[in-house]
């Protein structure tokens, strides 16, 4: 058993510094992106029918809004159409059709497409769009979206003949609403800034992500449509696309902003499909890459893109079994020799350590070093309590465990005296997720007990960001109790 811990222990700690060789390599390719004079796009000559499709499933707070900024963007009237997708149960639907009829008599070619059913949730709806679609490029926007009035303009220039997508950089309504907020924006402007600019760059394969993009229609359905054998659709046709040959663009300098989740379980939610979207996607989609003819580069790449979730696997077991290995060092002084690779650890630590400051500089190129130093070491605690949520997620979709697609739910919240309270969609509950989560908080204080009791303190800060990070995420799961 004792060697069986050190095997595990060791290969955890492996995966995870081979993780954080990657996104070093990433922001290596980010920065060699960034010093590269940028090609000038020219203004749109010829306005190709666009479709505007706004999926959306019981709204009512946000999908206002989302209408309103679609149908006022800058675009010939007669060249785009709006599809909302709405599959709805509740007042959203009188909602959607008062504002469908109020764009009408503005002269907007605007459609409520509503189905018999909801089979294939997102996925489905999308696909169920297309087919009745008249655009040659579909644009797609989430509830929680609020895309500026150029949107199309900024865009469509950039396809060119072999471009399938043109992606662009997700912004933050709600950036400074809480510490929940801030943690967010930052690890979401790490990947819109470095893993989409650094893979684009590299020749990689990137992914769209999910909304805030444009597609050509014949590149979805050149690549087989939408799917929704995987909860992330959005990975999963972008893989299935780009193996088809098909390019995609990135667009860092251009913004589309959106709203994000507020409280804790709706966190634990988006970030529940999030990570077992991408292991699906990896499960269904990695050998397939690797017998494509694409370069090995960016077979590794797509290796660690499609597994990157996988990383909280790895952290979770290196965590658990770090306790035990403190008393195996105590009886086994054999056993050192894992200890001692601390120090090649500490290159993958301060990997992903540069990697956020260069993320940070771009996204806070004013005070990056405050910002930065108050956020990372916070982000990063809370990334650690994650770790048993996310990682339950990636293997329940790396062995094939099935769920339903779950939505996230929305607020409308933008400024601090905006409130959630009251919100009909958040239904919290205490879970067993969440019951563990609190207990692997004390486990690790038993950790930083057992360190101070063995005179053994190379783990020490270790254990404490694990104990602070599950206690923050435990609080935070059943704050909302209070409210509900």
């Amino acid at each position: 058993m004792e060697y069986f811990v050190v095997v595990i222990y060791g290969l955890s700690l492996l995966l995870i510094f081979l993780f954080s060789l990657g996104q070093l390599h990433l922001t290596w390719h980010y920065l060699k992106a960034r010093k590269k004079n940028k090609s000038v796009v020219k203004p749109l000559q010829v306005y190709p029918k666009v479709t505007v499709q706004l999926p959306v499933y019981n709204e009512r707070y946000v999908i206002q809004r989302l209408i309103d900024a679609v149908c006022q963007f800058q675009y010939p009237k007669d060249k785009f159409e709006v599809q909302i997708l709405d599959d709805s149960t509740d007042e959203t639907v009188e909602i959607i059709t008062g504002k469908v009829l109020e764009w009408k008599q503005e002269g907007v070619d605007i459609k409520h497409i509503q189905r018999e059913d909801r089979k294939g949730f997102k996925a489905g709806a999308l696909q169920y769009g297309l087919g009745i679609s008249e655009g040659e490029f579909i644009a797609i926007f989430d509830a929680d979206f609020l895309p500026q009035s150029d949107f199309l303009m900024k865009t469509l220039p950039v396809f060119e003949n072999t471009t399938g997508v043109v992606q662009t950089r997700w912004g933050h309504l709600n950036k400074d609403y809480s510490m929940l907020t801030r943690l967010q924006a930052f690890g979401l402007d790490a990947h819109f800034s470095i893993e989409q600019t650094g893979r684009n760059h590299a020749g990689s394969f990137i992914n769209f992500n999910g909304t805030g993009g444009v597609w050509r229609k014949n590149c979805i359905y050149d690549a087989g449509g939408w799917s929704a054998d995987t909860l992330t659709e959005d990975l999963d046709l972008s893989y299935r696309a780009q193996m088809k040959g098909w390019k995609f663009k990135y667009l860092e300098d251009y913004v589309a902003p959106a709203e994000l989740p507020v409280i804790m379980p709706a966190i634990k939610s988006q970030q529940y499909r999030w990570n077992k979207g991408a292991a699906e996607t990896a499960r269904k989609n990695l050998w397939k890459v690797f017998s494509s003819p694409i370069k090995g580069m960016g077979k590794i790449h797509a290796f660690f893109h499609l597994f990157n979730s996988s990383v909280f696997v790895c952290l979770l077991l290196a965590s658990i079994l770090s306790i035990p290995m403190l008393f195996i060092k105590e009886a086994h002084p054999g056993f050192d020799f894992i200890f001692d690779l601390g120090s090649i650890f500490l290159i993958g630590f301060l990997s992903i350590a540069f990697f956020y400051w260069v993320a940070s500089k771009q996204s806070h190129p004013r005070g990056t070093g405050k910002y930065y130093l108050t956020t990372f070491p916070v982000f990063l605690t809370v990334s650690m309590g994650l770790s048993l949520h996310n990682g339950i997620a990636v293997l329940e979709g790396l062995l094939g465990i099935k769920s339903p697609f779950i939505r996230t739910p929305k607020f409308n919240i933008k400024n601090k005296a905006d409130t959630w309270k009251g919100n009909i969609y958040v239904k919290p509950k205490i879970d067993f997720v969440t019951i563990m989560e609190g207990l692997l908080s004390l486990y690790f204080m038993f950790g930083i007990a057992s360190g101070i009791y063995l005179h053994d303190l190379g783990l020490m800060i270790f254990h404490v960001m694990l104990s602070l990070g599950f206690a923050s995420v435990f609080y935070y799961s059943i704050k909302p109790l209070k409210h509900g």
